[in-house]
């Protein structure tokens, strides 16, 4: 079911303030949307370039050469996909927090404080850390 104009607007809006208030956690909830994107991009490549090798052995086999060649092409199709998503980062929890290597100037910026100031699900647990031992006190 899709948001009504207003449902749209007051998201739109949280989302906006939320970036203005904590740019890096922003940052960090879009970035594991776009590692997402690349792992799928990057399990499409792996199956395109399985499907390219079947069909290259049964152009071979069946002395189709035409269907070899097509074969080959749809591997190097998506070999080249599979090294873009590589690139761009397809890694796992641990890499969300950090930023991927390889991408725009902006996520290289927010991988130097992530680096110095350990990762997000660090810096959170660590201010957990800090409320509870204020209210115990």
């Amino acid at each position: 079911m899709p948001l009504s104009d207003e449902e749209a607007r007051l998201l739109h809006q949280l989302e906006q303030s939320l970036a203005a208030e904590d740019p890096d956690f922003a940052s960090t909830l879009r970035g594991s949307k776009f590692m997402a994107h690349n792992r799928r991009v990057a399990l499409l490549a792996v199956l395109g370039f399985i499907g390219g090798l079947v069909m290259l052995f049964a152009g071979a086999v069946s002395k189709m050469t035409w269907l070899g060649v097509l074969g080959f092409l749809a591997m190097l199709g998506a070999a080249y996909l599979f090294t873009i998503a590589w690139k761009r980062g397809i890694g796992g929890r641990d890499e969300v927090a950090t930023g991927p290597s390889g991408k725009s100037s902006r996520s290289g910026r927010s991988h130097r404080p992530g680096k110095q100031s350990g990762s997000f699900v660090d810096r959170m647990e660590e201010r957990w850390q800090r409320r509870r031992d204020g209210d115990e006190r």
